[in-house]
């Protein structure tokens, strides 16, 4: 039987992907012993991997489909399918320097440093971001025009101009500052820690949080592609349950037309019959933060008002639009 190989994310994501996997109807076991644990879904084989490299994995077809932050999609610039935000792991990537320096701006401190005649060094996991998001600023530009910074790693040095020198951080990035760089890019969720290490933050450089995305190749195959989705619907179920609130109410049916015209978000209603016949209940979805609003014009009009979260709204509609715009080349 063929399986879609799914990688899932270790670290910092790895809690919030088991739960959202688990409110989406999956039950997975073995996670704490091993990196293969089990699904109840025996066309699904998961694999957990360093966010970092899940999205190159899946770019060359060696995982199908898999959850990774958008900075790493970004970091890599790998071609994959981008099927939905998830809407978790949300943090920002920033530059932050010494809370005692005096600039405002990354533009500002490099400057600072080339009129002394120093070398500009920033300590980071993100080589690629921070190298292009160096490379466009307007201080950069009038200087060194088209030179690419120096990239350095353990292994290897890439780029032709030493005055700014990018160095590859394998964590402990807010440590690094003064004396082995003068600024760091790394993400950040509150900042806290950030402020521990008595730097702060000057720029933002992106937001990024966990998205599902899949290869494309692997989207040409039907049987393949039919999984994908399945693993789609069911997640994107559980991020649009978390924006939407299911509304009972009872209403008199001399009301219920104006009901249905007063209040647009009421789409789409179940309407039944209730045991007095000059009353039925309707039944609908709304977005969460439509409620309080409409709430007063509910009230008018109806009583008995029944309200919770579902815990998921599987959208098929919209998936089957997208499947049928065809699968990428």
């Amino acid at each position: 039987m063929k399986k879609v190989k799914f990688a899932i994310p270790a670290g910092s994501l790895s809690k919030a992907t088991f739960n959202i996997l688990q409110r989406a109807g999956y039950n997975i076991s073995g996670q704490e012993r091993t990196y293969r644990p089990t699904i109840n879904d025996p066309k699904i084989e998961l694999k957990i991997l360093r966010p970092q490299e899940i999205p190159v994995f899946v770019s060359e077809g060696l995982q199908d489909v898999g959850i990774t932050g958008q900075d790493w999609i970004k970091e890599t610039g790998v071609n994959v399918e981008i099927l939905q935000n998830l809407e978790y792991g949300k943090i920002k990537l920033v530059i932050a320097i010494p809370e005692t320096s005096p600039e405002s701006t990354v533009s500002d401190l490099m400057e600072s440093l080339w009129s002394e005649g120093k070398n500009f060094r920033i300590s980071t996991e993100y080589l690629n971001i921070a190298s292009e998001y160096i490379q466009n600023t307007s201080s950069y530009k009038k200087r060194f025009g088209d030179k690419v910074p120096l990239m350095v790693t353990p292994w290897w040095k890439k780029g032709d101009n030493p005055r700014v020198k990018i160095f590859l951080s394998f964590g402990a990035t807010e440590a690094k500052p003064p004396e082995n760089s003068d600024c760091i890019m790394d993400v950040t969720e509150t900042g806290s820690t950030i402020n521990a290490n008595n730097l702060k933050i000057i720029e933002t450089v992106l937001e990024s949080s966990s998205v599902l995305i899949a290869n494309k190749f692997a989207l040409q195959d039907e049987e393949t592609k039919e999984k994908i989705y399945d693993i789609l619907t069911l997640l994107k179920g559980v991020v649009d349950g978390s924006k939407r609130i299911h509304v009972f109410v009872n209403v008199k049916k001399t009301n219920l037309q104006k009901l249905l015209d007063d209040i647009p978000a009421l789409k789409n209603p179940t309407i039944a019959p209730l045991a007095d016949k000059s009353w039925v209940s309707v039944n609908t979805i709304i977005e969460k933060n439509c409620f309080i609003r409409l709430l007063p014009q509910i009230r008018k009009l109806a009583q008995g008002i029944v309200v919770y979260e579902p815990r998921q709204v599987l959208a098929l509609d919209e998936v089957t639009r997208r499947e049928g715009k065809g699968c990428p080349t």
